[in-house]
């Protein structure tokens, strides 16, 4: 299998002809060391020199089977035929003029697009920014002008970004807080329906995290004070906890019977990744505001605000915005990269890599004997790693496990509160025969530890 790209052909296959990482990687590494920032991390030690499809190519010549995306970004391919299409073109046209200085047509396309995307037949407005952290942080602030109050609130295992606001919101200290303090205030934290976890049993899940939940709210913030609500519908760097059927439709129901601004945060699981365009459609959901990145635009630095007209307006005209904010070629790649998803029926194909990989990772799961809990929608899965016997999180083994898919060729993803969760992002356009040898090189790698 091939894809089309702006560029040579990509192979289609796992390629291993050097050790990981390979003699060029190592030199660009040591590099890196002497010039970049010691916080800015690296999950696998290799130097990209091409990717697309399902393949990522590295500087010394070894091809990966990609099941990380780029953190569910390159949903499309990294190099999409609509994406570098459209997007050179806007380049050749120009580069940058700024929104709010003198707009241009791709800025409204994107925001007409979304409106016409995002669950609910309502009328809708946009505004575009450059980060999901961004999008977060902007949403607070529609929702503050809107309502008139200060406080917000999110849930355990809830991740929302690295700015000062949304380190506040997310709830996992190491590696995105930690001596970052102090945070911004008028934030509050309450259990989320995390069925794996939820010391009475899964079944009683969804009833009971939603009365503690709204128990807390009532009792130690007042739901007057509430300026907005915000959750994702998958949680993503938590450990993609899908949570309990019924519990969102609650929290959603309390904010609208109390004026509170129900946001969902659909930067990681939206566009496609979990089988539908946003994964807030599962149970039915029309959220007040929805926030959106990653996938939006194959590659390229783009996020969004999206919700009810009457509150996206609430802000005052200058108060949203941001040099940068919906760059015309950023856009231009979001139009091909949505074009991408409607002509190739991308969540439809999210479905199908659920269908392959999720029964695969079931009985992987039986006979690994570590592996608590296989979960996720679509393209969005996990499996999370516990010691035999109990549910003890397994970070150790976690990370082995994902240091020895890396040296066999399979780009995977840690994550979870705990550390203890490997994730799989794989583009949406991959090959079958690749989800294949990729579940087979996971599957030998786990009989190893």
């Amino acid at each position: 299998m091939t894809e089309l790209s702006g560029g040579p052909t990509l192979v289609q296959e796992r390629r291993v002809v050097t050790a990981i990482p390979g003699p060029k990687s190592q030199e660009l590494m040591a590099r890196k060391q002497a010039s970049v920032a010691g916080g800015v991390g690296t999950v696998l030690p290799v130097f990209a020199r091409r990717a697309g499809g399902g393949v990522l190519e590295d500087v010394d010549g070894n091809s990966f089977i990609d099941f990380g995306s780029g953190i569910a970004v390159t949903s499309v391919g990294n190099s999409a035929e609509a994406v570098v299409r459209r997007a050179t073109e806007q380049l050749n046209d120009f580069t940058h003029t700024c929104a709010m200085v003198a707009p241009y047509e791709p800025y409204v396309q994107v925001c007409e697009e979304l409106a016409a995307l995002t669950p609910g037949d309502h009328a809708k407005k946009s505004a575009l920014f450059n980060s999901g952290a961004e999008a977060v942080e902007n949403a607070v602030k529609v929702a503050r002008a809107h309502t008139g109050r200060q406080a917000v609130v999110v849930f355990d295992h809830g991740y929302h970004g690295r700015t000062n606001l949304t380190m506040a919101l997310t709830s996992k200290n190491m590696p995105y807080k930690h001596s970052f303090g102090p945070f911004a205030p008028e934030v509050y934290r309450v259990p989320v329906a995390y069925p794996y976890r939820w010391l009475t049993g899964p079944e009683n899940c969804a009833e009971e995290a939603a009365a503690q939940a709204i128990d807390q709210i009532t009792k130690q913030i007042g739901a007057d004070n509430v300026a907005a609500i915000i959750i994702e519908p998958v949680l993503g760097e938590g450990g993609f906890i899908v949570p309990a059927k019924g519990f969102l439709p609650r929290i959603q129901q309390f904010a609208r019977d109390n004026g509170i601004v129900f946001v969902a945060d659909e930067i990681q699981s939206g566009f496609c990744r979990t089988g539908q365009w946003f994964a807030c459609e599962d149970e039915g959901l029309v959220p007040d505001l929805i926030t959106t990145a990653k996938g939006i635009a194959g590659g390229l630095p783009l996020a969004a605000v999206t919700g009810r007209a009457e509150i996206m307006d609430s802000a005052h005209s200058g108060g949203l915005g941001g040099t940068y904010g919906g760059n015309p070629v950023a856009c231009a790649a979001a139009i091909g990269s949505i074009e991408t998803m409607r002509e190739l029926d991308l969540p439809a194909k999210a479905r199908r890599i659920e269908e392959i990989m999720k029964p695969r990772l079931e009985k992987i799961a039986e006979q690994s004997g570590v592996i608590g809990e296989v979960r996720g929608r679509g393209a969005m899965l996990a499996i999370e790693l516990v010691k035999p016997g109990g549910k003890e999180p397994d970070p150790e083994a976690t990370a082995a496990l994902a240091k020895a898919c890396h040296q066999q060729g399979l780009l995977v993803l840690t994550t979870g509160t705990y550390g203890n969760v490997v994730r799989f992002l794989p583009p949406l356009v991959i090959g079958e025969d690749l989800l294949n040898e990729g579940l087979d090189i996971l599957e030998d790698a786990l009989s190893g530890l």
